[in-house]
């Protein structure tokens, strides 16, 4: 008799369902193994301690919470590898040592192999997903944003830590034609399944277009995603002529009541309360000169000497951008 896939993100079990599980967690694959995401590699105490969390250790609803909320606060949204490199590793180890014991941030793909693995250690169910990010396009872009669904408690919750100015928790997948229509700490969402890809139906989690109507952000489907896949879309995200976060610096800092992002040489900061799609509270364009000092004191990311002085001599102004020519 084939025995139950144990926890964790792969596949699903006999009928594409999970024994002793509810129906609302029937559609969250279980995993192949217990350590796909390397979850017994984890130092959790440090992982836990640069997240300032000192709550139960438990995969309850409450927990998953608490620590989505303290990853998105703690743990920075940077490119400066795929910037400066063209090179970033998921391997476990590697991500501890750069966004934990170095406090540097990270991409989609960093952010979401670490979360899984801690997630994976404490004993919760989940199922690695990609996105196509949007941001009110037209056409289809490649699905190259990394998130989580959770299942906890006979429910199933998005758990997308990895984009930058993200939710500061978690929001409930709910059927329907209405969807989840949540208030996140003064900023709205909305997810709701949808039609998101010719003859696909999926997810679309939605935020305030400025107009009084609603934007997509990103859409996923269910399908899980495998640390392998998660290879394959972190090499296009760092190598790829057609990839954004090559070419310029861009980082993102989220705080309760404001966000701050550096697009290249232009610093914005934007009020929780200002509606996305409207201009930031503040814009300046800084100097390259600024930058390993606006970095440290306004992102919370450390560089060494070395990267510090790499990244102002590749933020070359030309008509006030850097120069994206690798």
């Amino acid at each position: 008799m084939r025995s139950p896939p144990p926890r964790g993100s792969g596949i699903a079990g006999p009928a594409g369902e999970l024994p002793e599980q509810t129906d609302a967690l029937a559609h969250l694959p279980a995993g192949e193994t217990d350590d796909m995401w390397h979850g017994e590699q984890l130092d959790l105490d440090a992982y836990l301690a640069r997240l300032g969390y000192e709550g139960e250790r438990t995969p309850t609803t409450e927990t998953l919470r608490a620590l989505h909320r303290a990853h998105v606060l703690s743990v920075r949204w940077d490119n400066l590898d795929s910037f400066l490199y063209r090179s970033v590793s998921l391997d476990l180890a590697d991500v501890q040592e750069k966004l934990v014991r170095r406090s540097r941030g990270g991409y989609c793909y960093e952010h979401a192999t670490l979360f899984a693995a801690a997630l994976e250690r404490l004993g919760f169910d989940f199922t690695a997903v990609s996105g196509r990010v949007q941001m009110g396009a037209e056409k289809i872009l490649p699905a190259t944003h990394a998130m989580l669904l959770v299942g906890v408690e006979g429910r199933r919750w998005l758990s997308d830590i990895g984009f930058g100015a993200c939710p500061l928790a978690p929001i409930e997948l709910v059927e329907g034609e209405d969807g989840n229509e949540v208030m996140i700490e003064g900023r709205p969402f909305l997810l709701r399944r949808t039609e998101i890809t010719p003859g696909a139906d999926g997810w679309a989690l939605h935020h305030p277009d400025g107009r009084g109507g609603w934007v997509v952000r990103h859409n996923f489907t269910e399908n899980p995603q495998y640390p392998v896949d998660y290879e394959l879309g972190n090499h296009f995200i760092a190598t790829s002529a057609h990839s954004p976060f090559n070419r310029r610096p861009f980082l993102q800092r989220i705080r309760p009541d404001r966000t701050d992002q550096l697009d290249g040489l232009t610093w914005t900061t934007t009020a929780a309360t200002t509606a996305a799609g409207a201009e930031p509270d503040e814009k300046r364009t800084v100097e390259p000169h600024e930058l390993p000092e606006l970095l440290s004191d306004t992102f919370g990311v450390e560089l060494s000497p070395e990267e510090a002085k790499l990244v102002v001599e590749r933020v070359q102004p030309q008509d006030g951008r850097p120069d994206q020519e690798s």
